[in-house]
């Protein structure tokens, strides 16, 4: 029997084929997810139903089909979808030439092509993870994430269609398996690794499977009437709730995410039952559910750029109302535009991608400042463009060595980002000295036997790197070894040395190897190439209280094969931490060091290195 023929085989109920209370249940998702997002800044679930609701409607609609073909499929998904999202990302364009500044440029340009060619979740996964961007700001089409998921299934959901040859059985089947698998997946990548798997679509695919297998059971299900007003009333109750109730941005998605998607999936099976479908079916809340879309697509962007050009970090009572009222003006405007382009739709993308592509062409003004604040972010090392980074999630150790060939010297620099961003400077020494730079460096991975933590969780793979590099320091057989002394913070511990960095230390010196132990430099509390750009270097300084301490904080008696060299003196004149020293930009980001002005510290730098050289070891080598 066909795919179709048997999904039709439905109980009649004298109702018309629209569900008006998907409408409203669509759009309390909507209002939950743009409420939410702009105060107070949680995390909904709303967008778990939407993804549960294209499942229901798509496999729905598949089934509905009698002969699928492919490509009237796809025709009809593009002219409903292309228009609204080619007419925001433009806006998204055009707002970011007038409002961000230029240093976001770049990574906005990047994401709004990732926007329109339905990667967006990919390419925040990757920012997830990696260390030097998860302090960006926020992007204002980072909520592009879930359509990019949704287009992903539009693709594969159809195939699956296909391989089951259009027998239910095996249909559901499929879909059931895609809804274990992931879920079983989406358990275990949350505990592990949630900020991936927030974005990872196969984390994500089990909550389009349950709509789907919802569309395959619902015609079967034959439930009381008293029971579905029970269940409709459950279901939109707990769906309201779950923002307030849960952490969702640090718990979904995983098994968590049931609550949402079936408080609605409750609400679908009510149906017209007399209880929550007549709140549902309101005209009001019909009509927000027809201007969802465009609702979700703009709120965002219009919530960054008030933020951005308010220089506000939340927003006030007033701009509440001014975000909602410009962000349902212009949903309902873009769905009346969209609705009348008809097959010229999907040409209302192109501007976006053109823009993109223009708007990195577009002349840059000079700047007195070194590096010019919109390149701060790529001023860094050059370990991350060779791939001689290790990131968060690895353990495997990358060894990369710059300088001599034939050196006098061999300088190894081990830890985490702050001590790679000390690279520079060594390469300059390397270069006038003969030296060799060793660089072993993993993100968020300190030289110590303390136990690493990255926001607050343990980082087994730095343990694991830790081991790996004291299993190839005899090998390397350096004069000396360079790392980080204390850790700086903004935090209430502010900065510190943990007992673990002497213990390593205390180790090293078993070894016979040497150390140059860095103290931290300062963390900002703000962007700095961001400040620079917008207020000018004299408005961006910090205190110096802010991440260190009066004095360096030791944990016990500093081994005899350490030397300590503190900097900060430069960094922070007067007790001061400016952003700009000279016409040097300083920093690429909160705390890390820009490589321009790393190289301008290699003569301060190669002082403290010959002292550390001159130690007790180095003579007994001659």
């Amino acid at each position: 029997m066909s795919v179709a023929r048997h999904a039709l085989q439905r109980p009649r109920t004298g109702r018309s084929e629209r569900r008006l209370e998907i409408d409203g249940l669509r759009a309390v998702a909507v209002l939950l997810v743009v409420i939410y997002h702009i105060w107070p800044r949680r995390v909904s679930g709303g967008v778990d139903v939407f993804l549960m609701l294209t499942g229901f409607l798509i496999t729905g609609s598949l089934l509905r089909d009698e002969h699928v073909k492919l490509w009237a499929f796809a025709r009809r998904l593009v002219l409903r979808l292309l228009p609204a999202a080619g007419l925001t990302l433009l806006g998204v364009l055009i707002g970011m030439v007038l409002i961000l500044p230029k240093t976001r440029w770049d990574g906005t340009v990047a994401e709004v092509v990732a926007s329109a060619l339905y990667y967006e979740n990919w390419q925040l996964a990757f920012s997830a993870v990696d260390y030097l961007s998860a302090g960006n700001a926020v992007s204002p089409v980072q909520h592009f994430w879930s359509l990019a998921i949704q287009g992903q299934f539009y693709v594969v959901w159809p195939v699956l269609l296909l391989m089951a040859r259009r027998k239910l059985q095996v249909f559901v089947g499929l879909m059931a398996a895609v809804f274990v698998l992931s879920l079983a997946y989406s358990i275990f990548r949350t505990a592990t690794d949630q900020a991936w798997a927030y974005f990872d679509t196969g984390a994500r695919l089990w909550e389009l499977a349950l709509g789907g297998l919802l569309a395959v059971a619902l015609p079967f299900l034959k439930v009381p009437k008293p029971v579905r007003v029970v269940l409709g009333w459950l279901g939109l109750a707990a769906l309201v709730a779950c923002g307030l109730v849960l952490q969702v941005s640090t718990s979904f998605p995983g098994y968590v995410a049931l609550w949402p998607t079936l408080a609605a999936a409750a609400v679908i099976v009510a149906g017209a039952a007399g209880g929550a479908d007549r709140l549902l079916t309101l005209r009001p809340l019909l009509y927000v559910g027809r201007i969802s879309y465009a609702l979700y697509l703009w709120h965002w962007p219009i919530f960054v750029f008030y933020l951005t050009a308010t220089d506000r970090t939340a927003a006030s009572w007033k701009g509440i109302l001014l975000i909602l009222a410009a962000s349902f003006a212009l949903a309902a405007v873009t769905t009346e535009l969209t609705d009348r382009t008809g097959g010229w739709g999907p040409l209302l993308l192109a501007p976006a991608l053109v823009g993109s592509m223009l708007v990195t062409f577009l002349p840059q003004q000079g700047s007195a400042i070194t590096p010019a604040p919109e390149l701060a972010a790529e001023d860094r090392p050059r370990s991350y463009a060779d791939g001689c980074a290790q990131h968060l999630k690895e353990a495997e150790v990358l060894i990369c060595r710059y300088g001599s060939k034939n050196p006098d010297k061999v300088i190894a620099l081990v830890g985490n980002s702050h001590a790679a961003h000390w690279l520079p400077a060594l390469e300059v020494l390397g270069e006038e000295n003969g030296w060799q730079i060793v660089n072993i460096t993993k993100g968020a991975c300190t030289l110590s036997t303390t136990v690493q933590l990255y926001k607050g969780k343990p980082q087994p793979m730095c343990d694991q790197w830790q081991e790996g590099v004291l299993a190839e320091l005899p090998k390397l057989d350096p004069d000396l070894l360079i790392t980080t002394a204390t850790e700086s913070s903004e935090w209430e511990r502010g900065e510190n040395m943990p007992r673990g960095y002497p213990e390593r230390w205390r180790q090293l010196d078993a070894m016979g190897i040497d150390v140059l132990a860095i103290r931290d430099t300062p963390r900002m509390g703000f962007d700095p190439p961001e400040c620079v750009e917008t207020k000018g270097a004299a408005a961006c300084v910090a205190p110096r209280s802010r991440s260190l301490a009066e004095r360096m904080p030791t944990a016990g008696p500093i081994p005899a094969n350490v030397t300590v060299a503190d900097f900060n003196a430069t960094f922070c004149p007067d007790d001061r931490c400016p952003a700009v020293i000279g016409n040097t930009l300083v920093y690429s980001d909160n705390g890390h060091i820009t490589a321009t002005f790393m190289r301008s510290l290699a003569p301060a730098l190669e002082k403290e290195v010959l002292r550390a050289l001159a130690g007790r070891r180095a003579d007994s080598r001659g």
